[in-house]
């Protein structure tokens, strides 16, 4: 059954921050915006929850200070501490200070009200066809009811897994790899990890992905890997790790362990999905992703452009795609930054100072860290994603960007 279209200008799929971020510039500047989520709100989001310096800074300017029931406890973390195989641990403090710990299930809901757009949710994307210079999207509610809808702009904010993506572009999901990350939760024994800090191992006989930090009186245990390994045998690899080589003693895990489907090479190899015509892809849907696995800055800065873009090709009559692509290159800049090799040896492309801890470090361990970082990276070797990181790093040091070419 389908009833009676119904018009406004845009449409985002997925209640997330950048859908938050883009309905805020969208709504501010009167476009009639209506959010659509498929599951009820406020909805549970696979995360850890450490947002970075710049997330924090573009929440208060844009939605005002965090209320205490979206945090986590700890309410704030210091920073990250990388640690390596040959046992040298190395903690890097953000710039600017302490970041919040956010609880996503509702930090999500209270930015995506904050905005002041329309929210549906139990409401589920199922297609979109075009009409002229419009959209009509299908929506099916809870109960099976399908609502179709006209509007001028779609904006996919749905995560790496996005059905508006796969809309655009069905062969997608088969052109990279995937990877499987999941955490599960522990009541703590005794843990000798500093509960102010992230912590991340570059270990290769752990995962692609593995970390731990304190939530809630309970010790977060997380691992990623290339999708269809076992999660259980991993996540107990790294809690035998932990408690052998840092003293770590935890209960066994608690029965709400959670997991999700990630894709983590858009941002290391400038492969991003941006959309096409005026159906624009962003925030982790369409590839970000920082270096220590948070993706809500980017995503809350690439959701704003998506926003603006829309306001700047209405306004001034311009091709949307060229449009949001020029803007959303500088969050190209700034994140893919994060995993180039030049970057990271010259430069600052973190929001903590890798290359002065690491000075401050003896010789010796210098060595050993560059050591381990090289075996850690010969893990991807598998996606040939080095000669691709090299080529995209070049092209940084010549033309002073990324190319746009590569970007889907």
């Amino acid at each position: 059954m389908t009833n009676k279209i119904r018009t406004v200008d845009v449409i985002i799929v997925g209640a997330s921050l950048a859908a938050a971020a883009a309905a805020k510039r969208l709504h501010d500047a009167g476009f009639e915006t209506l959010i659509i989520e498929k599951r009820e709100l406020p909805r549970h989001k696979i995360c850890s929850g450490i947002l970075s310096p710049r997330g924090h800074r573009f929440m208060l300017e844009n939605f005002g200070p965090i209320p205490q029931q979206a945090l986590h406890a700890p309410t704030a973390c210091r920073g990250v501490t990388f640690h390596f195989p040959s046992m040298v641990s190395m903690s890097m403090d953000f710039f600017g200070g302490t970041t919040p710990h956010l609880h996503r299930k509702y930090a999500d809901h209270w930015a995506i009200e904050a905005s002041g757009a329309e929210v549906q949710d139990q409401t589920s994307f199922i297609r979109m066809q075009p009409q002229g210079d419009d959209q009509i999207v299908t929506t099916r509610k809870k109960g099976g009811v399908e609502v179709q809808f006209k509007c001028r702009y779609v904006i996919g904010a749905d995560g790496p897994s996005s059905p508006v993506l796969r809309a655009l572009y069905p062969d997608y999901p088969q052109q990279i790899p995937w990877f499987f990350v999941g955490q599960k939760f522990h009541e703590i024994i005794d843990c000798p990890l500093d509960d102010e800090y992230f912590h991340f191992w570059f270990h290769p006989e752990l995962g692609h992905y593995t970390w731990s930090h304190a939530r809630d009186g309970r010790q977060i245990v997380g691992v990623g890997f290339k999708r269809g390994d076992n999660f259980h045998q991993r996540h107990q690899r790294v809690a035998n790790y932990l408690q052998d080589k840092h003293g770590v003693r935890l209960k066994p895990a608690d029965a709400d362990h959670e997991g999700c489907a990630e894709n983590f090479g858009p941002s290391l190899i400038n492969r991003y999905v941006f959309g096409k015509g005026n159906v624009l892809i962003t925030g982790q849907a369409a590839g970000f992703l920082n270096m220590i696995g948070e993706g809500m800055s980017c995503a809350l800065h690439s959701g704003a452009i998506a926003g603006e873009a829309i306001i700047e090709s209405a306004i001034h009559n311009r091709a949307l795609q060229p449009l949001y692509r020029d803007m959303v290159s500088t969050e190209v800049r700034r994140t893919t930054d994060q995993w180039n090799p030049l970057k990271i040896a010259f430069g600052r492309p973190h929001e903590a100072d890798f290359p002065a801890a690491l000075m401050a470090l003896p010789l010796k361990d210098r060595l050993k860290i560059l050591r381990d970082m090289w075996r850690f990276a010969c893990l991807y070797k598998e996606f040939k994603w080095g000669r691709e990181i090299m080529r995209e790093s070049i092209a940084r040091l010549k033309h002073g960007h990324y190319l746009s070419k590569r970007w889907l």
